[in-house]
């Protein structure tokens, strides 16, 4: 795309992305592999143990990880969480026990709530026109689509000449490739104001200017949303494809790419669309959409049966396209409601609290489908998709998006904020910050 010509230092950046998205798919497989060698049939149980910490992690320590590292460049803090990620990666070989690949796993994943928010936080300062931003986030869609197809093959090809312990090092190489593609590009320096704040402020004040931002409470409501249907497809389309339709893994790899391909569409998609049409009405209708087609899913399997091969591929390509158009413009969303030094936190809060929305859709995905069938589990995920869609509707409120007319009655006269007008009051879009705590009611 043009935005990778035209930005050399986010090409750089979009590549160590890519490496490091290869690196962690290729570990997902070792893991597995590694999971079966230590715990034979209760690997399993391993690997669900082993997500759970990276949801927790992901929760937990991401606001954490931000307030801690605000005082350091944003470059260090980037290539340090790779460099941890690889020397975890190295050292998983070598375990011979579940506790140890726990504690590994903990420690990587905290690396990772590190780099990704403070890596989603970067890029707007990096592109600040929207429509370049826009763009990055649809290959930013397109990098994490084409890792989850790509991946899995690739590790098989290496599997073939190798034993999976080598998979470890070639993770170890990608975070690795991604520290140096980093340090090779030129980051903007960030205000540097955010960094004198106490630990306690930095270490809430991205959740609670979230919180008091109605797009961004829309937002988190679509997250659930997207997570509701996107739970069942990551945990029951193997027992769909295998168990329901008797059919082998070779389906199931063609299941979910159908899947990735409908997300991909519409990532290259979605950046011609934004240009002409507002954020919100996008995701409201894909978000509305995809709840919809969770619940009337869910309600055709449970009473009609399973549709024909070619109408299941179909209807997972859809899915994949109405998921990626609820959640892939979700940066422009933060980058509109932050100024730069409060990005990092923003994306810190983001990053915490769409993994909570997870930490609650995959287990009750896997509950429900084990306990209630596919067809009910489907229809659960989807009327709690469409009660959150609907919810984001009233939080999102679309009269915030427009410019304000609001006073300062705590500022003195000759405050930098008011020298440009006249009077006790002034009008202009409103971003919460220090000086505007919530936007008028």
């Amino acid at each position: 795309m043009n935005v990778l010509r035209r930005h050399p230092d986010y090409a750089r950046l979009f590549a160590a992305q890519i490496v490091a998205l290869s690196g962690t798919g290729l570990m997902t497989v070792a893991l597995g592999l590694l999971a079966f060698e230590i715990a034979g049939p209760a690997a399993g149980a391993v690997l669900g143990l082993t997500y759970t910490i990276k949801m927790v992690a992901y929760v937990g320590l991401s606001p954490i990880a931000q307030a801690w590292v605000a005082r350091m460049p944003r470059k260090t803090v980037l290539i340090s969480a790779d460099l941890v990620r690889a020397g975890t990666a190295l050292c998983l070989p070598f375990v011979d026990q579940v506790w140890q690949i726990c504690v590994l796993i903990f420690v990587l994943q905290a690396a990772s709530a590190t780099f990704t928010p403070a890596y989603q936080a970067t890029l707007p300062d990096v592109l600040p026109d929207e429509r370049d931003y826009t763009r990055a986030l649809s290959l930013s869609r397109l990098a994490y689509d084409m890792e989850n197809l790509s991946s899995p093959a690739i590790a098989g090809l290496l599997l073939t000449v190798m034993s999976f312990d080598w998979l470890f090092g070639f993770t170890a190489l990608g975070f690795v490739a991604s520290a140096l593609l980093v340090r090779w590009a030129h980051l903007p320096k960030p205000d540097p104001s955010a960094a004198q704040r106490p630990f306690r402020e930095r270490l809430t004040r991205g959740v609670r200017l979230y919180l008091a931002t109605p797009r961004l409470r829309g937002l988190w409501a679509l997250t659930l949303t997207g997570a509701a249907g996107g739970a069942f497809v990551l945990v029951n389309t193997v027992v769909l494809v295998r168990a329901e339709y008797g059919a082998g893994e070779s389906a199931l790899a063609l299941a979910m790419a159908a899947f990735g391909a409908g997300s991909m569409a519409v990532a290259l998609a979605l950046p011609s669309l934004l240009d002409h049409v507002p954020d919100r009405p996008v995701m409201l209708m894909a978000g509305v959409g995809f709840a919809l087609f969770t619940l009337l899913s869910g309600l055709w399997l449970w009473l009609v049966g399973l549709p024909p091969v070619w109408a299941g591929l179909a209807l997972m390509a859809l899915a994949g396209a109405l998921y990626s158009a609820v959640l892939t413009p979700s940066g422009r969303l933060l980058k509109r409601s932050s100024h730069s030094d409060d990005r990092p936190a923003l994306f810190a809060a983001q990053f915490a609290l769409s993994h909570a929305c997870w930490l609650v859709t995959y287990p009750l995905a896997g509950w429900a489908g084990g306990a209630l069938g596919l067809g009910p589990a489907l229809v659960l995920l989807g009327a709690l998709g469409l009660v959150s869609a609907l919810a984001a509707g009233r939080l999102w409120d679309p009269r915030t998006e427009e410019a304000q007319d609001h006073a300062h009655p705590d500022l003195p006269p000759d405050h930098p904020h008011l020298q440009s007008e006249h009077g006790g009051g002034h009008r202009h879009r409103i971003v919460v910050d220090d000086l505007h705590h919530h936007l008028p009611r």
